[in-house]
């Protein structure tokens, strides 16, 4: 089998992009997503999106994590938006349909500020929160971030089938000034930790800054710096969020994916027994 591509990053978090006007790809095939994904038998990603045709909209961004399980993801729709703009689909400004809904962007250059769906209220977990962003997030505040043992941690709390039966993303937190905090995100669906997460860093921002009294925070994560500004609704709610940082066209190729290679089905599983 084979398949053209672009490759994507934004603050780190890479994903496969693909140009599926056409619907030619197969979405259903969880085994070439898995592949594609794949770092050693693949072209190597955090996730995998498609751009389709969709009434009344630019685009739609259709978003695969790396094991092949769907969910929103803030870096991706970031991508997603610059790739429609390689393509033509939209110019300075991009209105686009993902799996949480509808969301608006911009673009200038490299920077994509992209429009966040509306969040509920912060849940409490012993001193730890919990927040869907789109996708779910658990966050931690820590003293030691840098040695702080994230993948393990964090796939602890994932695999945690008591408190999340679904399983969930995991946020490590440390404030480095005001205003300014700094971020390790353990990935539900890639199931490791990632160079960035934009619905984690979004989590995380909304909490500090509550906290706080801010309505803009800047993140930093292993792969770049990210801005997320806010508004709160007076009732716990958060509206008006702002996800902003670059997102950069990587390179582009075609890989042929052989049809044993396919059946032999390679997931991402867990490595931890707790």
């Amino acid at each position: 089998m084979t398949t053209s591509f672009y490759k994507y990053q934004g603050t780190g978090n890479d994903f496969v992009m693909i140009d599926d006007r056409n619907l030619s790809f197969e979405a259903d095939n969880l085994s070439l997503i898995r592949m594609l994904c794949h770092r050693r038998f693949g072209v190597g990603a955090d996730g995998l999106i498609l751009l389709r045709h969709l009434e009344g909209f630019d685009f739609q961004m259709v978003y695969f994590n790396a094991d092949g399980s769907q969910s929103m993801c803030g870096n991706g729709a970031r991508c997603a938006v610059s790739f429609a703009s390689f393509l033509g689909m939209c110019k300075d400004v991009c209105h686009f349909m993902a799996v949480d809904g509808p969301h608006h962007a911009t673009i200038s250059g490299n920077i994509v500020e992209l429009a966040m769906s509306p969040v509920g209220k912060v849940g409490l977990i012993d001193t730890d929160y919990f927040v869907d962003t789109g996708a779910p997030h658990h966050v931690r505040f820590v003293d030691n971030l840098l040695e702080y043992p994230v993948v393990s941690e964090g796939a602890a709390i994932r695999y945690n089938k008591e408190l999340y039966p679904s399983g969930t993303n995991v946020n490590f937190v440390k404030e480095i000034s005001t205003g300014k905090l700094e971020v390790r995100t353990y990935e539900r669906g890639v199931e490791d930790e990632t160079l960035s997460c934009g619905t984690g860093v979004t989590a995380c921002a909304l909490i500090y800054g509550t906290q706080n009294g801010l309505d803009q925070v800047d993140v930093v994560t292993k792969g770049g710096t990210l801005k997320v500004s806010f508004k709160t609704d007076g009732h716990g709610k958060y509206t008006d969020i702002q996800l902003t940082g670059p997102a950069q066209q990587v390179f582009q190729g075609i890989i042929h994916i052989p049809q044993e290679t396919l059946a032999s089905d390679m997931k991402f599983e867990n490595k931890y027994t707790f």
